[in-house]
C-alpha cells in the first residue's frame, strides 16, 4: 500500500456506512488522519474503531449537514485536532420518495434537496474557507452519482435532480475557487454493493442476477472501487484534474 495522505488532514461526511467508511478507510490506509462526520455517532464510532485498529488516526464528529452552525464547528474541529484540512469528502446523501413525480411527497422532496444539495453547498463554503487560507490549498470531491446528470430512470425523480445538482454546483465551484488553490470534483457511483442498491425485499444474491442483465460490467461496484476513485482525485496524481465528474457504474450510464 502507498502511503499518498502521510501527514494530510482528511474529512469525510457521510462515513459511518457504505461508500463513506470504505472511503474513511482508504484515507487512513494511506497514511492519512481522518475526522469521520455523521448525524449519529455510534456508526462513526464503528469507523473510527476500524481505522484505530489498523493503527491508523481518526476523529468522530456528530453533524448534520443541512446546518450551517454544526458543518462549520465540523471543519473547525478537525483543523483544531488535525492542525488544518487537506482534503475533504462530501458523501452524505439520502434516496426518498421513490414513485412517481405526481405521488412525490413533499417531505422527501425537501428533505432530499437539503441533504443533498445544501448539504453539498454548505460543506463547500465551510471546506472551502478553511482551505483557501492554507499555503498547498486543498482538494476537495463530492459524491454525486450517475443518476442525475448521467443518467434517468423511472420513479426517483427527486433523487435524480438533486444529484443532478451535485454535478453542476460541482463544476460551478470548481471554476470558482481553483484560483484559491482548491481542486473540486465529483465521483458519480452507479449500483455499489451497499443497502441503497438493494430493490424492496431484494437480498445481495438477488441484486447480483439481476444487475447480470442490467449492468454492461455484469456487477455491482465495490465500496472500495468508488474508494479508489476518489482518492485519486485527491491525490497529487490529479493536480490538473478540476471540474470532472468521474462515473463509477459499469458502463450503465455509457
Amino acid at each position: 500500500m502507498s502511503a499518498r495522505f502521510t501527514g494530510k488532514s482528511v474529512l469525510v461526511t457521510g462515513a459511518g456506512s457504505g461508500i463513506g467508511r470504505a472511503i474513511a478507510l482508504a484515507f487512513a490506509a494511506e497514511g492519512a488522519a481522518v475526522t469521520v462526520a455523521g448525524r449519529t455517532a455510534a456508526p462513526l464510532d464503528a469507523t473510527v474503531e476500524l481505522i484505530e485498529k489498523e493503527g491508523g488516526r481518526a476523529l468522530a464528529v456528530t453533524a448534520d449537514v443541512t446546518r450551517a452552525e454544526d458543518v462549520r464547528a465540523m471543519v473547525r474541529r478537525t483543523v483544531e485536532h488535525f492542525g488544518g484540512l487537506d482534503v475533504a469528502v462530501n458523501n452524505a446523501g439520502v434516496l426518498r420518495g421513490v414513485g412517481p413525480v405526481a405521488d412525490l411527497p413533499e417531505e422527501d422532496w425537501r428533505s432530499m434537496l437539503d441533504i443533498n444539495v445544501t448539504g453539498v453547498l454548505l460543506s463547500l463554503q465551510a471546506e472551502v474557507a478553511a482551505m483557501r487560507d492554507q499555503p498547498a490549498g486543498g482538494a476537495i470531491v463530492n459524491v454525486s452519482s450517475n443518476l442525475g446528470a448521467h443518467a434517468r430512470i423511472p420513479g426517483v425523480a427527486g433523487y435524480l435532480t438533486t444529484k443532478a445538482a451535485v454535478s453542476a454546483l460541482t463544476r460551478a465551484a470548481a471554476l470558482d475557487h481553483i484560483a484559491d488553490g482548491v481542486r473540486i470534483n465529483a465521483v458519480s457511483p452507479g449500483a455499489t454493493a451497499t443497502t441503497m442498491s438493494l430493490r424492496p425485499g431484494e437480498n445481495e444474491a438477488d441484486r447480483a442476477a439481476r444487475m447480470q442483465d442490467e449492468s454492461p460490467l455484469g456487477r455491482v461496484s465495490s465500496t472500495a472501487e468508488v474508494a479508489a476513485a476518489v482518492l485519486y482525485l485527491a491525490s497529487p496524481d490529479a493536480a490538473s484534474v478540476v471540474g470532472t465528474d468521474l462515473v463509477i457504474d459499469g458502463g450503465a450510464a455509457a
